[in-house]
Order: structure tokens, then C-alpha cells, then sequence
């Protein structure tokens, strides 16, 4: 089985995260990555720990399966390299700050001249145009300006940021996405594009309901915890023994709620519409919780999933990798070393085909330079 993207070439300028998040995902969708590093130290996320054998996990679940090559952009020789593999790519990635690529000669202008067919994909804090495009950002920058940290956390205490880092994240997947649609319009027009993607925007395009709250009562939402600002039951409630979730998102699983725990509410005029169970959230969690407190979270799951209401218990990450249906998704996979032995974890590929294999390994992530000499081999052929 050969994955949609079988012999689409991408020449990966990126480093960190964003960047090689979406490389990441279409090389699992089969593309061909060509990481480009800097000679000496290569992408930064080499040095992050935490490291076994001496090398770095988050490096390799990042970048497994992907080639390395080391050139230096201002060395004559390497950019000859480099305008050869230009020549022979699909796509080109790059997340330097606007302006750094011009200044080296391959700016989107530059190159959609050269080579009229390339894709240039890149992704950077600001984007490329506006006031702040030159300013440089990390995940933790755009969670704090684009909204997002503002609602994250317990009401009336400080901002926290989002655990994962959805400002790399989500950028990583609309770059891949700009990528997919500009591959599938060139089948049409023959030509390539420039995809500029903003980590501050991608922010921005995650706060629905957030802008909608803002927009229609002119008061920007607090954080409120677990809960959903806008859909009630939808929170934890504490258990004999623990904190679990209840996701009860329309009047009909309310209804079931109700008649699962045996609570006379469902045409009680305080909770009879979702409008209303909004306004007296907190009343309602009091109530469903002095039944709830009665059992451990265990028997509440299980009795909840059989009247067929949206629940489950809060995981850490080590018992989300045990997970059965995690597991039978395969969406936990080993790495391989360069004996082809089990060295690292990493999440799976959430994109399930039909037609795209899904194995229960990866290739391993390329040392510093790895493919050079293949590389070049390859180019020779013409």
C-alpha cells in the first residue's frame, strides 16, 4: 500500500515544532521529508531532553522516518546543493522569521520564478505581513496573545498555559492543511503557492465559541475550569474516589442523566433547557454530585456509558498509553533505532485511509547529516 502522497518530495527547512509537526504528518501520509539542518548542532529540538542513549526523544518522535542534510545557506557549495534539490522537490517548508529566506536569495518571489511549480509553505509567530510580522514568538507568546491562555484555568485565578503545545501544534496542522490544497490546485493550474501561516492566527481560529460570546454580549469569557462556558452538564463532578467528566450536550442526554441517576430534574424549569442549566450551572453540580459522591468513578462510568450519556475518566498520559481503544487504533507506536530495535514511543497517525498502511512502527529519526551521501547520489541521477 502506497500512502497519497508517494512521491511527493519535500525539502524541510523547519526546526522546532511547528514546522516539523506538518512535515511529520505528510510523511506519515507518505511524502518523501528532506530535513535541511544546520552543520554543526542541526534543529534545536536535538538538544531537548529527555534523551536516551544520548539522543533526544522529542527529537525522534518528531522526526522519525524523515532524511538529513546539513547545508549551509551562505556556503557556495551547500547552496549548489541546495538549488539542486529545489530543482527535484514538490514543497518547500521553512518557519525562519519573514525576511530571513529573501535575504538569502530564496524568498517566495525568487523561487516561484525559478522553479513555477515549487509549493512554499511557511510558518512563523506573526505571519508575513503586518505590523508585528517580525517580532519572534514561541507557543507560549501566541497562547497569551491569541486568547487562548485568557480562557484556560480555574475563574479568578491567574492564566495558565494549555498543557500540550497547541501554539506549535495547530499551526503544524494548517500548515499541513495549506500544503494538501495547494497540491491538489496545482493539479488543476500546473503552479505552486506560498502558504504563510501565522501561530497568532491558528489561535485565533480555535476560540469559537469564545469569539462568539464576545461578539453577541460584548464581555470577553473568563476561564471557568473544566466547564463549558456554553453547554451545561458538560464539566468533572467528583466521584467516592475521584473526578471524572460528564458531557451531557443536549436536552435529550439530559434526560437520560437524570433518569440514570435518578434525579426528578429533566422538566424542572431551572434545568429544563440548556439555556437554563447554564444559568444555574453550579446549583446543578451540587445536586448531580451529592448522588454521584455515593458510588466510586468506575460504577458511574460504566452505568452512565450504558444509558448511552458521554462520560470517562481523566487519564494521565501513562494511562492513556495503555488505553484498549487507544491501543487498538494504533495510535501508540514505537520508534526504531538504527538496528531496527524499539527505542521510543510516539502517538500514532490519527489520519485512518483506507487505502494508507498503518504501521505499528517507525523509521528512525536521521542523526545530524545522515543521508548526505544518498542524497547526493540521488541528485546525480538526475
Amino acid at each position: 500500500m502506497t500512502g497519497p502522497l508517494d512521491g511527493i518530495t519535500i525539502l524541510d527547512l523547519t526546526h522546532v515544532l511547528a514546522g516539523p509537526y506538518a512535515s511529520m504528518t505528510l510523511a506519515d501520509l507518505g511524502a518523501r521529508v528532506i530535513k535541511v539542518e544546520r552543520p554543526g548542532t542541526g534543529d534545536d529540538t536535538r538538544s531537548f531532553p529527555p534523551f536516551k542513549d544520548g539522543a533526544s526523544a522529542y527529537f525522534a518522535t518528531i522526526n522519525h522516518g524523515k532524511e538529513s542534510i546539513a547545508l549551509d545557506l551562505k556556503d557556495v557549495e551547500d547552496r549548489t546543493v541546495f538549488e539542486e534539490l529545489l530543482s527535484r522537490s514538490d514543497i518547500i517548508l521553512e518557519n525562519y522569521r519573514p525576511g530571513v529566506m529573501e535575504r538569502l536569495g530564496y524568498g517566495w518571489t525568487d523561487l516561484s520564478l525559478r522553479y513555477p511549480k515549487l509549493i512554499y509553505g511557511a510558518v512563523s509567530g506573526f505571519g508575513h505581513s503586518g505590523p508585528d510580522s517580525q517580532r519572534p514568538a514561541y507557543d507560549m507568546v501566541v497562547q497569551a496573545r491569541g486568547g487562548v491562555m485568557s480562557i484556560t484555568g480555574e475563574r479568578d485565578r491567574e492564566p495558565v498555559r494549555v498543557g500540550a503545545s497547541i501554539g506549535d501544534i495547530a499551526a503544524g496542522m494548517f500548515l499541513a492543511q495549506g500544503v494538501l490544497a495547494a497540491l491538489l490546485q496545482r493539479q488543476q493550474t500546473g503552479k505552486g503557492q506560498k502558504i504563510d501561516i501565522a501561530m497568532l492566527d491558528c489561535q485565533l481560529a480555535m476560540l469559537e465559541h469564545a469569539i462568539a460570546l464576545t461578539s453577541v454580549t460584548g464581555e470577553a469569557p473568563r476561564p471557568c475550569g473544566a466547564r463549558h462556558p456554553s453547554i451545561t452538564p458538560f464539566e468533572t463532578f467528583h466521584a467516592e474516589d475521584g473526578l471524572f467528566v460528564i458531557a451531557a450536550g443536549n436536552d435529550v442526554l439530559f434526560a437520560r442523566l437524570c433518569e440514570a441517576l435518578q434525579l426528578p430534574l429533566a422538566t424542572d424549569p431551572r434545568f429544563e433547557t440548556n439555556q437554563a442549566r447554564c444559568e444555574n450551572a453550579r446549583l446543578l453540580k451540587r445536586l448531580i454530585e451529592a448522588v454521584t459522591l455515593g458510588h466510586n468513578m468506575r460504577h458511574w462510568i460504566e452505568l452512565l456509558t450504558e444509558a448511552g450519556i458521554p462520560t470517562g475518566p481523566i487519564q494521565n498520559v501513562a494511562e492513556v498509553l495503555q488505553d484498549p481503544q487507544i491501543l487498538a487504533r494504533n495510535m501508540v507506536v514505537d520508534v526504531l533505532d538504527r538496528a531496527g530495535h524499539p527505542a521510543y514511543v510516539a502517538a500514532g497517525n490519527p489520519i485512518k485511509m483506507s487505502t494508507l498502511a498503518d504501521p505499528t512502527t517507525r523509521g528512525p529519526a536521521p542523526t545530524l547529516d545522515e543521508h548526505r551521501q544518498a542524497i547526493l547520489d540521488w541528485l546525480a541521477q538526475g
